[in-house]
Order: C-alpha cells, then sequence, then structure tokens
C-alpha cells in the first residue's frame, strides 16, 4: 500500500502550533443519555470552537504553515460556512488577506460572520456552477494560493486535533462517531484515535471509528462499501456542512484505511437529535453537528457499557430555518 498522506506526527505537530490559540473544547457528558444508551458517552463539543466549529483546527494549521510569498499574496476558499469563516478569522490572526467563495443560499449567520472576520466573500448560485471550478478560475486570476475546505493534509492533520484532545482527556474509547462531509475530521480523527505509531499520547487503536452522514448526501458511505469514490450533486439536507459532493483524494483513501464502518440518518433524525441536544445538554448544535449524536441516540448504532466518544462538529445554526427543522417533525408525526 502506497505511504498515506497524513500520520500521528502530523497530528501531534498540529496540536503544537493550536496550541494557545484554538480554544481546548470542554467534554460533557449526560445521565439521561447514558442511561438512554446504556453506555457511557462522552460528547467533543467543538461548537464552542473558535468560530463555532472545528474548522478552526485545520484553517490555523494550514495557513501556518504557508511560505512567506503565499501569506504575502493571500489565500482562497470555497465553503458553505464553517470552513469559510475560520479561513478568514485565520487570516485575520496571521494577517493573510481571506477570499471566501460561498454559496448564495448558505445561512446568513455564516456569511456575516465571514465577512465579519475580515473575508472578501464571493457568491455564487450552486445550480449555476461548480465552486471548484470557479475557485480555481479565481485562483489563476488573482494569484492565491487555494486552502480547500477537507482535502487538504495539514486541514486533515488539524482536525485530528479534536478526537486527540477528547482522548487525551477520556483516555480508553470503545467507540468514536464523527460527521462526514468531505471526510477532514473524520480521517483526522480516526488517525488521531487509531494510529498506533504515536509514542508521546494516548490513542484507542482498538476502538470503532464510525462515520456519519445523511441519508440524502450519503456519497462516503457508498464510496466507503464499494472501495470506489462517489459523487452526490448539491445534495437536499439540512445539514449544510455535509453537503460536499464526495470524498477526496487525500480523505478517500484515509478513511478506507482507518474507518470501521459508516453510517446514514433521515433528515427527520438529525432534526430530533438536535431538538434533544439543545434540550438535554443545554447547548446550541447545528444540524450537521448533530449527525455523529444522531446515529447513537436514534439507536442506529448500540455498543451497550461501552465508552463511547461523540464529536459534535459545530454549533452556528441559522435560526431563521427554525420552522423547516420543526417542519420535518410534524411531517413524520
Amino acid at each position: 500500500m502506497s505511504k498515506l498522506p497524513v500520520t500521528y506526527a502530523d497530528v501531534e505537530a498540529a496540536a503544537r502550533r493550536l496550541a494557545g490559540v484554538a480554544h481546548r473544547t470542554p467534554v460533557l457528558t449526560s445521565r439521561s443519555v447514558n442511561q438512554l444508551t446504556n453506555a457511557r458517552v462522552f460528547f467533543k463539543c467543538e461548537n464552542f470552537q473558535r468560530t463555532g466549529s472545528f474548522k478552526f483546527r485545520g484553517a490555523y494549521n494550514a495557513l501556518a504553515q504557508l511560505s512567506p510569498q503565499q501569506k504575502q499574496q493571500g489565500v482562497l476558499t470555497f465553503s458553505s460556512g464553517n470552513h469559510a469563516q475560520a479561513i478568514a478569522l485565520a487570516g485575520q490572526l496571521l494577517g493573510i488577506q481571506t477570499t471566501v467563495v460561498m454559496p448564495k443560499d448558505a445561512p446568513e449567520v455564516k456569511l456575516a460572520a465571514t465577512r465579519g472576520y475580515g473575508a472578501e466573500v464571493i457568491l455564487y448560485d450552486r445550480a449555476q456552477m461548480s465552486r471548484e471550478e470557479l475557485a480555481q478560475e479565481l485562483s489563476h486570476e488573482r494569484q492565491l494560493t487555494i486552502i480547500p475546505p477537507y482535502d487538504h493534509p495539514q486541514i486533515i492533520a488539524g482536525q485530528g486535533t479534536a478526537a486527540k484532545e477528547l482522548i487525551e482527556e477520556v483516555e480508553h474509547l470503545d467507540l468514536l462517531l464523527v460527521c462526514c462531509g468531505g471526510g477532514g475530521l473524520l480521517s483526522g480523527s480516526a488517525i488521531a484515535t487509531k494510529d498506533s505509531t504515536a509514542k508521546t499520547t494516548p490513542t484507542s487503536p482498538y476502538c470503532r471509528v464510525i462515520g456519519v452522514e445523511p441519508a440524502q448526501a450519503d456519497d462516503a458511505q457508498r464510496s466507503f462499501y464499494t472501495k470506489t469514490l462517489q459523487v452526490v450533486h448539491n445534495p437536499d439536507t439540512i445539514a449544510d456542512g455535509a453537503r460536499t459532493p464526495s470524498l477526496g483524494k487525500f480523505t478517500f483513501p484515509l478513511v478506507l484505511h482507518y474507518v470501521d464502518e459508516m453510517l446514514a440518518v433521515s433528515e427527520e433524525a438529525i432534526a430530533r437529535q438536535m431538538f434533544f441536544l439543545w434540550e438535554r445538554l443545554k447547548i446550541v448544535v447545528e444540524p450537521t453537528g448533530a449527525l455523529a449524536a444522531a446515529a447513537l441516540l436514534e439507536g442506529i448504532i448500540t455498543m451497550p457499557e461501552a465508552r463511547i466518544g461523540v464529536i459534535i462538529s459545530g454549533g452556528n445554526i441559522d435560526f431563521k430555518r427554525l420552522k423547516q427543522y420543526e417542519q420535518l417533525l410534524t411531517k413524520e408525526a
């Protein structure tokens, strides 16, 4: 097998770069959840991360390693929101000009925050063009370095620090559930959990790592089980952070190597468990952030008496869409 693009050493290096810059986010537990699942569940709350999601980890790690010339010329990315905000803030902290291609229908809260962190936002119509093609054109015209949202070794390594922190705090895990869009968080977390080359910090090499995505955007699940990269075009899901077209050239082989299973959850399950987390954990979680929890709380995956980690990936909820989420449950009833 060819050498994998990211190792635990890369995750460790990212953790050193992020020390004192990224928040070491809290790990929450709930008696109600433990009783419901007959397990000990640990929620790694990346909704408390800077910019409201895990994305800041990878963005800062990638931008911090640019050459002086690249930093001076600026960077470009494309994102539905969370990576956009992360790149914008990381650029602000490092003195790098940032340009972000975002869909016109991105949540308003994410558009406003990205602009607030100082990025130039260029809007596009998902139905009319590909964000990747537009980004390539702009990068060529403006001589900007592209920092993609997930398919980048330094992004993946940065995202893996979330799971690294979780394991350092709670130690042994039997199961880790991670949401999946393009696979950056999933592959990084799987490396941090299972890579047995780690020397200085604990890992859980026998822990099962399971990725969770929306059933209406199940390209990663299909890719995982067919071992052939599958693509989905502009999937209709409330989990906007998982509306990626496919896994990437870096994330796909890492997912195949480290991840044990892929699951998909319905739109109704995402909404139902997002509200459950609001009510029981008293924290704000966005639909994508609830994906991993939904697989557990809906009983799609069970592991009695186990120690289970769940990464809550973000909390950038657009409250203007609250009725849409509620209607999913009304329709189901």
